[in-house]
């Protein structure tokens, strides 16, 4: 859940987790109903502003970055309707930025990821970013002879017959085109042809279509060609996946050469050399906005250099070298009508306003994230005054937004409109759901105390026991198919010993309980022979797991799928881990400094770890667990033809030949794992001029050494 509306600067660990967890289910929600049905809930301010704050929290705790994480993901799974294509080069998507400041610093962090280029020496393209379907167009031999969809971004649909109906799409290439080229861009609906549409359907007495992209995203995914053909759809080529022989060594000369072949280019696109001048342009192209014919939601930046472009690489699911630089969304007003309260797995008490529809950017809202009692008072995260003090009160007018950090968001409240008889809103004590008393933590280092209210009960609550066995059954932790959200509360609420679930182990003897009793599972409403035989055969099948699914299952806070991941390829087994995490309760010892060694857990996750470890109740939830499932051993991907892959590699001093960031992402190129600190574990250290602790430590446990030279002549860069 959101709990916070400060900037991400100010969020405890604790709070940055919850976020993510929640953000991540959001987020994949929105993906499948845009991608996957052409029906999205939300506008893309919306979805940008959610994403947004996703990855803003990910850069302060890289440590809690999830397996499910928006930012490792692109698009959704494709439908079932067309015939699935493979990528030849996955189709990613751009990361975006929101303001001026951010887009200079998107162009500082280029000079900072190369390293020592003077400034303005980097050219970078800039366009619009056109509202349609992403698509990848195949040319061998220079006939068309695919077209996907973008899908998840290694897997789309295959739209062929449809795509060759869009006349300003090329059939064939020119002579002097490679012998296998991929063009990518962007269909669309232009907006005169969306009116005049919409103008043929009401005079028809149909309803009318939403807008020009789900419109064109829906016309292409037709089974019949021919009502494809009757949509007008358009393209801009700007992109491009496998090609045989490159004909360009710039973005801007690629695209170029699109236009030579006969592909649509955006006539908008230029060149620039500093950020100042790409802002210009964004703001310039903001201006024309309304008088274009086509929907564009902003602007890309990409740095034009192909060679430096392959320098910065990828992160898990964009480029580093080019960004989307949003248009800003709306504000809107409505009325407060009351407060609810939500309890999340972790025990968090989440109020969730109730507000009087209202459209904000063409879409309905209906409620929004409070985050927690202090924002609702007008507090931020150090007792500091927000909204210049002013509470948040039952209903008050209040001012709704649907961009920037948290959307949807209650941004102020208006003073002029609040009734006299308005109280301040009070908030819960105790638990709504078991009664417990729900207290604010205190962090033992700092003193301060938590912006969360926390319920007490643990797995008394009911709340908080179901969300923990709904995390358990999720699909990236045991991914048990039949047990979903209705199932677990059925199994939970029932009194029969034989069906009840009230945690993980109880779901692994479900079917040898029911062989000897009376009240029989497929005999009750809801269920049957054959949903029941196959409920018994998808738990049986996850007897066996791998071991970071297991980890994260335990639901241990703040370890999401990434770190699960982290704990599992750095301890190899279940025995070996659990055996580490409980020796290390004692928070000293080679058994916590190896915990802590590892990069991306930081003290906060490995002090989560152990005190899960240290509470008697999870053993025994672990180790009757333990009886009924078998985690595998973590498997070590080797690349054989990597001097590094699979080696523990710590940098340390400063690096001459490339910037810390560029040899990090190298080395992880490799294979290799790239670690914060040396331990017994570490294979390699790389020690640049003013190396220090570090080193002496590597010298002290005998690990290899070497200087930036010998380590570039070890990986051939």
């Amino acid at each position: 859940m959101l709990n916070e509306n400060r900037p991400v600067e100010q969020l405890s660990e604790v709070e940055a987790a919850e976020e993510l967890a929640f953000l991540a289910a959001e987020l994949a929600r929105h993906d499948a109903l845009y991608h996957g049905q052409d029906a999205p809930e939300i506008s893309d301010a919306d979805y940008d502003a959610l994403k947004r704050r996703n990855d803003l929290i990910e850069q302060r705790f890289p440590a809690l970055v999830r397996e499910d994480s928006p930012s490792r993901k692109v698009g959704a799974a494709p439908s079932l309707t067309f015939q699935a294509v493979v990528h030849a080069r996955p189709m990613l998507s751009l990361d975006n930025t929101f303001s001026d400041e951010d887009a200079r610093d998107f162009v500082a962090g280029i000079y900072r990821f190369l390293g020592k280029l003077p400034d303005h020496s980097i050219a970078f393209t800039a366009e619009p970013k056109i509202d349609g379907l992403s698509m990848s167009l195949r040319y061998e031999n220079r006939r068309l002879v695919a077209a996907a969809t973008r899908g998840d971004g290694t897997t789309g649909e295959n739209v062929t017959a449809n795509i060759r109906t869009i006349r300003m799409i090329p059939q064939t290439l020119l002579a002097d085109a490679p012998d296998v080229v991929e063009v990518r861009g962007e269909i669309y609906m232009a907006k005169s042809d969306f009116a005049a549409l919409n103008a043929e359907m009401a005079a028809q007495g149909r309803p009318l279509y939403v807008n020009p992209r789900n419109t064109a995203s829906g016309s292409l995914r037709q089974l019949d060609a021919k009502v494809t053909a009757s949509r007008k759809l358009r393209f801009f080529a700007y992109a491009w996946g496998e090609i045989s022989a490159m004909p360009a060594d710039t973005q801007f000369g690629m695209v170029e050469t699109f236009k030579a072949w006969g592909f649509p280019v955006n006539p908008l696109m230029q060149r620039f050399s500093s950020a100042d001048e790409l802002l210009e342009h964004y703001h310039h192209i903001e201006r024309e906005r309304p008088d274009l014919d086509y929907d564009i939601d902003g602007v890309v930046y990409k740095v034009d250099r192909l060679d430096l472009q392959a320098r910065l690489g990828f992160r898990s699911r964009s480029p580093r070298w080019a960004t989307a630089h949003k248009f800003p969304a709306e504000q809107a007003f409505t009325r407060l009508k009351g407060i609810d309260i939500q309890v999340g797995r972790t025990g968090a008490l989440t109020p969730v306003a109730r507000l009087e529809p209202i459209t904000v950017g063409g879409v309905v809202v209906t409620n929004a994230t409070l985050h927690n009692e202090d924002y609702i008072r007008g507090l931020g995260n150090s007792g500091e005054p927000i909204r210049e003090g002013r509470d948040i009160r039952i209903g008050d007018m209040v001012i709704v937004q649907r961009a920037g950090d948290v959307i949807p968001q209650i941004v102020d409240v208006v003073m002029d409109e609040r009734a006299e008889a308005a109280e301040p809103y009070r908030f819960p004590t105790t638990c709504p759901v078991c009664g417990s008393h729900a207290v604010r933590d205190i962090n033992e280092k700092t003193g301060k105390v938590d912006a969360v209210r926390r319920c007490t009960g643990g797995f008394v609550c009911r709340a908080q026991a179901v969300e923990h066995l709904k995390h358990f059954v999720s699909r990236h932790a045991f991914d048990i198919e039949g047990l979903g959200s209705k199932q677990i509360e059925f199994f939970f609420e029932s009194d029969d010993p034989t069906l009840s679930i009230r945690t993980a182990p109880d779901i692994f003897t479900l079917e040898r309980r029911q062989a000897a009793s009376l009240t029989k599972l497929e005999n009750i409403e809801g269920f049957g022979k054959v949903s029941v035989r196959k409920l018994y055969e998808a738990i049986t099948a996850r007897r066996s797991i791998a071991l970071h699914r297991f980890i994260y299952a335990l639901g241990i806070r703040h370890v999401g799928e990434t770190t699960a991941k982290l704990l599992a390829r750095s301890y190899g087994t279940y025995e070996h881990f659990g055996a580490a995490m409980v020796e290390a309760g004692s928070l000293n010892g080679d058994a916590w400094n190896e915990l802590n060694s590892i990069e991306g857990i930081g003290e906060v996750v490995a002090r989560a770890i152990v005190e899960f470890y240290k509470e008697p109740r999870n053993l025994k939830v672990v180790a009757d667990l333990l009886e009924e499932v078998t985690p595998e051993s973590a498997e070590i991907r080797v690349a054989t033809d990597s001097p590094v892959a699979g080696k523990t590699v710590v940098f340390t001093g400063s690096l001459e030949k490339m910037t810390r960031d560029e040899a990090k992402a190298k080395a992880e190129s490799l294979g290799a794992k790239v670690a914060g600190s040396v331990s017994k574990k570490t294979d390699i250290v790389v020690a640049g001029p003013g190396a220090g602790s570090k080193l002496d430590k590597a010298r002290e446990l005998g690990v290899q050494t070497m200087d930036e030279d010998e380590w570039l002549a070890l990986i051939g860069g």
